[in-house]
């Protein structure tokens, strides 16, 4: 099969199309024809080993030290089930699916565990659409539901609230109940209110820690800003929730706990099954839509790894396969 396989950390030129072996579905998994893979945060920090302040060395020893060691990226996909496992009940031959590898989705197939973060794919999807959900739609949901721990009524602010993970939190942090502020640039304003943001801050034009309002949780999903910014505008008992963090940030989180007061909530999205489901049936009842921003060709990979890394993507960025939509693809027969 095809894979885009990177063998050193560096730019997007790293990343190579090769011919590698395909994987194998084991007893409970289900290997998995990729039509759409999303590139991600996740993906262009690992291929450039951009980990955040003060954890490089950890992300190099989660990663390989000197070179990669897993070297196909890509941790959310859609397609189709090709094969199943002697002990999967869940999932049979031709199912269209989505869900987060962790690694490996980059590629003409995948294999994932059947009880992992998979889902089948939520009707009047395209592919495109359902790889752009995993990544930032679990991580939205669990710093915001099980971190940020909002409830209805409250005041959550949302910065980059028209990228990856930021498009999922304002409708998410809406679904929720809460009263929705986006922070967004000036061409992206519109967009974001029509996600459900009750009121959008133009960060060309304002500066949204100098602004007026409390906010009960502010959700940073883009590293741009830090607590001492955010805590001018946090009721006293309220939250700051950063995406990426770095050890500093940690060290403050564990102090202001001790503290009490405004806190800083940090942590890990857990990718479970169950939050992946819930993703897919806010998509089926309408409450959830999945912008993507930019799409390209599986052989130009590297260009869509330039398009995420520069921060600047209107949802997220997709690869795609052919075909691009679940009533173009034949059942597959099992291989």
């Amino acid at each position: 099969m095809k894979a885009a396989v990177y063998e050193t950390y560096g730019p997007a030129d790293v990343l190579k199309i090769k011919d590698v072996p395909r994987p194998e579905a084991g007893e409970n998994g289900v290997l998995v024809q990729v039509y759409a893979s999303a590139v991600t945060s996740a993906d262009w920090r690992m291929r450039a080993s951009a980990f955040p302040g003060g954890l490089w060395l950890m992300g190099r020893l989660m990663t390989g030290l000197i070179k990669p060691r897993h070297k196909i990226l890509g941790v959310a996909f859609a397609g189709r089930v090709v094969s199943v496992g002697a002990a999967v009940r869940g999932f049979r031959l031709g199912d269209p699916v989505f869900g987060f590898s962790g690694s490996g989705a980059h590629a003409e197939y995948v294999a994932v565990d059947a009880d992992g973060p998979v889902a089948r794919m939520p009707e009047g999807l395209g592919y495109d659409e359902a790889a752009a959900i995993p990544f930032g739609g679990l991580s939205a949901l669990v710093f915001l539901r099980d971190f940020g721990k909002i409830t209805v009524g409250q005041k959550v602010l949302v910065t980059g609230a028209s990228g990856a993970v930021g498009v999922f939190a304002v409708q998410i942090a809406k679904h929720f109940g809460a009263e929705v502020t986006g922070v967004a640039s000036t061409r992206n304003v519109e967009f974001v209110r029509s996600l459900g943001a009750a009121r959008v801050v133009d960060y060309t034009q304002d500066d949204f820690t100098r602004g007026g309002v409390q906010y009960d949780v502010v959700l940073d999903t883009a590293g741009v800003s830090r607590f001492s910014q955010a805590k001018r505008v946090l009721k006293p008992d309220g939250v700051y929730v950063p995406l990426e963090f770095g050890l500093q940030t940690a060290l403050h989180a564990l102090w202001r706990k001790i503290a009490g007061g405004k806190r800083i909530a940090i942590g890990v999205s857990g990718d479970s099954k169950a939050d992946t489901e819930t993703l897919a049936n806010l998509a089926e009842q309408g409450a959830l839509r999945s912008p993507v921003g930019h799409r390209y060709r599986f052989a130009d990979i590297a260009d869509a790894h330039r398009q995420a890394e520069s921060r600047h993507s209107r949802g997220t960025v997709v690869v795609t396969f052919e075909p691009m939509h679940a009533k173009e693809a034949a059942v597959p027969q099992a291989v």
